[in-house]
């Protein structure tokens, strides 16, 4: 059992996806974590964000074993992963080790950008997780001041709005809702309104004969 979520930035999939695996037993992967971590090695290294080549061979040579690295959480991260993933021989480099993660028994849940459509375009559920620009924005801000980073709404807000654009537009790719998707817009609901309104979503794309976890 496959369940692919995609969205933009702070709209809450990362969250979502998390307590899906949670409750249906699957297990879980934020793809953007790949990303970032393909980033940090970039600015460790004191290497441009636009070295293609480099980020490539971080990509190839990635150890996913610190993806819990706090580091990756963080502002710089999100904006530095915005720019790797737009090449495509970088996205080469993961995709095989996510459409692996994706096959997995008893299933897993995949969120970020392309799951849907490029990574598992075979998906038993895919959702597409969105809100309002603003809404992202607050959440973000919220977050970060809780980590302790400081940080203003307007900057992320004008980061927000410029990663829309980037991942919208980028050749490689593209944020977008697969055909098959269903979106659920998040602007006006908390996390646990969330869930409940994916986990309807979910159940409706499963056969009333069968139980998820078993398949």
């Amino acid at each position: 059992m496959i369940i692919a979520i995609d969205g933009p930035a702070a709209s809450g999939k990362g969250t979502l996806g998390k307590r899906l695996a949670d409750h249906f037993g699957l297990e879980h992967l934020d793809t953007g974590l790949l990303y970032r971590a393909v980033a940090r090695v970039l600015l460790d290294q004191g290497t441009p964000l636009t070295d293609r080549d480099a980020a490539t061979v971080a990509a190839e040579n990635l150890d996913v074993s610190h993806l819990d690295d706090p580091r990756l959480r963080g502002a710089e991260m999100g904006e530095a992963a915005s720019v790797v993933s737009a090449y495509q021989p970088v996205r080469d480099a993961l995709l095989a080790f996510q459409r692996q993660f994706g096959v997995q028994e008893p299933g897993a849940v995949l969120d970020g950008r392309d799951i849907g459509t490029v990574v598992c375009p075979q998906a038993d559920v895919k959702l597409f997780i969105t809100a309002s620009a603003e809404e992202r924005a607050r959440r973000r801000h919220r977050e970060l001041l809780n980590r302790g980073e400081e940080t203003d709404y307007e900057t992320i807000l004008r980061d927000i709005r410029r990663r829309d654009e980037r991942d919208i537009n980028r050749s490689t790719a593209p944020l977008k809702a697969a055909e098959d998707a269903l979106t659920l817009d998040t602007t006006h609901l908390d996390a646990d309104e969330t869930f409940q309104a994916a986990l309807v979503l979910v159940e409706g794309r499963i056969p009333r004969n069968q139980d998820l976890a078993s398949r």
